[in-house]
């Protein structure tokens, strides 16, 4: 189909004007659906407590683990896994079409979420499955949002349109950690009943009132590089995930065979895909692209950026809910909430800088927005490293400000670099992959950082364990199990704000002094008790973090010199003001790629 603009600037679809008010309708209904997608990636994590809570299961228990971390990385492998799939079809079979089925079945997965009422691990089994079917919407979403923005929006006020809808997509993941915070307390079912009217209002929104107005390509899809690149990449996420579970009397699973076969097999799959996608005519990824300096360093450096701070979160998260809220007096039910709300800097500082680096680095440059972004980032780590267990807040939101303002410098420019660098017919292909780089990095983000967290405790947990204990009256040989517990199982404690002194003595704590017997089940003595462990675990964590930044900001350094584009390239503001996308999670899958009239057709819009 070719689509031009009338007159006016105003999309025509089928030599009919679809009216100068129509690439408003299409930006709120993207902007909405990445909200809504975007918010329900971290909702869950901060209301876990409650999940827990309410379907009655006990996250203490070994066998219980491997649901916590399915309940929040579900949605994220599968999303990593289908997005460059999903824009693909876009192409093929009509972008709204698949955007406005991602809507649907987002909606579907939300209200069976919603009604819940299994209970144990038959509850938290519905909760998994229904959350990878949320995945897989918010995957069409994410792969197809950008693209009908592109295709509705003139050249020129295209950089402005996608910079409302990423950044409404990156504010999301953040209100997710405080809606779930208010509505988690009140009761657990409201963090997926959210979605659902919003969900179903966009779907029929979507359905009536978006139109297909793009270039659709009727390309052969790579079958063998989906599946092989599926796959490939759903056995090292899941590797890494059941990695971080406690095998053989190890404090974690990486000598497990099925994790090793699941990490060498899925390597083993991408290589063949490899191979696979140089050979196939309409390759699922553009391998060549690598040949690109630019490209290919620029990807390294967004790869370690991501892999640096994607398990930050859950490190500030576990911080704050089980050592300084419960130290600074907030009860265990509040500190969900009070942990979003306590990490609003970081956001601040993430939406301040990035697009505010988007416009400058079009004017200077994006080296020195890339490296110093980077650097940046991987000091405020450092810093971190050397804030107190139990710190002035003060210095904790000075510090947090500055990552994310670090990260919002590094971004925009970063991509805008790369995706200046490739061929203009190149650009969708070159945008999914980053965003699959940048998703999968997430996941891996999460493995590093738990597995380096619980190296760091190992070392100094069972002792503080045992000397608390025996501290407050517990006796050496009830003490010297609990000391042994795996690490894994007292740091997820710590991640839904649970103290579980109280499971764990039982009946013993009647023959406890009473004020020993009450100070231990309290807010205050766990807490005190995993501080130095903790602290011990974070710096080895964010020790990998600073090195991962350096490692970008080297990689930054090496993309080359800046190529001006040639006079006849329209290209910029499409991609660069918007770049923050991939931090949002979604990709500008398979932009419109115009043909000769309609890249003459594409004179400035002259109405807003």
């Amino acid at each position: 189909m070719t689509v031009n603009s009338d007159v006016s600037g105003a999309p025509v679809r089928a030599g009919r004007a679809l009216g100068p008010h129509y690439k408003w309708i299409a930006l709120s209904n993207t902007t909405l659906g990445m909200l809504m997608a975007t918010i329900n990636q971290s909702i869950v994590l901060i209301a876990l407590p409650d999940v827990f809570h309410g379907i009655g299961l006990d996250p203490l228990s070994p066998g219980n683990t491997s649901y916590l971390l399915w309940m929040f990385m579900g949605f994220l492998v599968v999303s990593a896994v289908l997005v460059v799939s999903f824009g693909r079809l876009g192409d093929m079979f009509g972008r709204v079409r698949m955007y406005t089925l991602g809507f649907a079945v987002f909606s579907v997965a939300s209200i069976f979420l919603t009604v819940t009422w299994m209970h144990g691990a038959d509850g938290a089994m519905w909760l998994i499955v229904w959350r990878v079917v949320q995945g897989v919407g918010g995957a069409f979403l994410f792969a197809n949002s950008a693209a009908i923005v592109t295709d509705a929006f003139p050249a020129n006020k295209r950089g402005t349109a996608l910079s409302v809808n990423s950044i409404a997509a990156i504010a999301g993941s953040f209100i997710g950690l405080i809606l779930g915070g208010v509505l988690a307390p009140i009761n657990w079912h409201l963090i997926f009943l959210v979605s659902a009217p919003i969900g179903v209002f966009g779907t029929l929104w979507a359905y009536f009132m978006l139109h297909d107005i793009g270039v659709r390509k009727h390309a052969q899809m790579d079958w063998w590089g989906n599946l092989l690149f599926g796959a490939g990449l759903i056995a090292i996420l899941v590797g890494i995930t059941y990695g971080l579970l406690p095998y053989g009397g190890h404090p974690m699973g990486w000598t497990n065979p099925w994790v090793l076969t699941a990490l060498f097999g899925g390597l083993a799959l991408l290589v063949v895909f490899v191979y696979v996608e140089a050979l196939v005519a309409e390759p699922l990824f553009r391998i060549s692209l690598f040949k690109i300096r630019a490209f290919a360093a620029g990807n390294i450096a967004s790869l370690m950026l991501a892999m640096g701070r994607g398990g930050m979160q859950f490190m500030l998260i576990i911080w704050l809910q089980g050592i300084w809220l419960p130290l600074h007096g907030y009860s265990y039910s509040q500190t969900p909430l009070w942990a979003g709300i306590y990490l609003v800097p970081l956001t601040i500082g993430f939406l301040v800088s990035a697009p505010l680096s988007g416009i400058l680095s079009d004017k200077f440059g994006p080296k020195a927005f890339t490296v110093g972004g980077a650097l940046l980032t991987g000091a405020s780590f450092l810093l971190l490293i050397f804030v107190p267990v139990n710190f002035p807040y003060w210095e904790f939101a000075i510090v947090i400000a500055l990552n994310g303002f670090g990260s919002g410098l590094f971004v925009s420019p970063n991509w805008a670099e790369m995706m200046n660098s490739v061929p203009s017919d190149r650009r969708g292909a070159a945008g999914g992959m980053i965003a699959t780089f940048q998703n999968s990095a997430f996941v891996l983000s999460i493995g590093i950082f738990f597995t380096l967290m619980v190296a760091g405790l190992s070392s100094k947990l069972p002792a503080a364990l045992f000397g608390g204990l025996t501290a407050q009256g517990v006796p050496a040989a009830t003490a010297a199990p609990i000391s042994h517990l795996p690490p894994i199982g007292v740091l997820f404690a710590s991640f839904l704000g649970y103290n579980p002194m109280q499971q764990l003595l039982g009946p013993l704590l009647n023959q406890l002094p009473p004020a020993h017997a009450a100070y231990v089940v309290g807010r205050d003595f766990f807490p005190h008790l995993i501080s130095a462990p903790f602290h011990s675990g974070l710096g080895v964590a964010f020790g990998f973090a600073i090195a991962a930044n350096v490692i970008a900001a080297i990689a930054s350094a090496l993309t080359g010199r800046r190529t001006p584009p040639p006079p006849t390239t329209r290209e910029s503001l499409g991609y660069e003001l918007a770049a923050v996308s991939a931090e949002g999670g979604f990709e500008p899958s398979e932009l419109v790629i115009p043909d000769a009239s309609e890249e003459s057709a594409e004179s400035p819009d002259k109405s807003d």
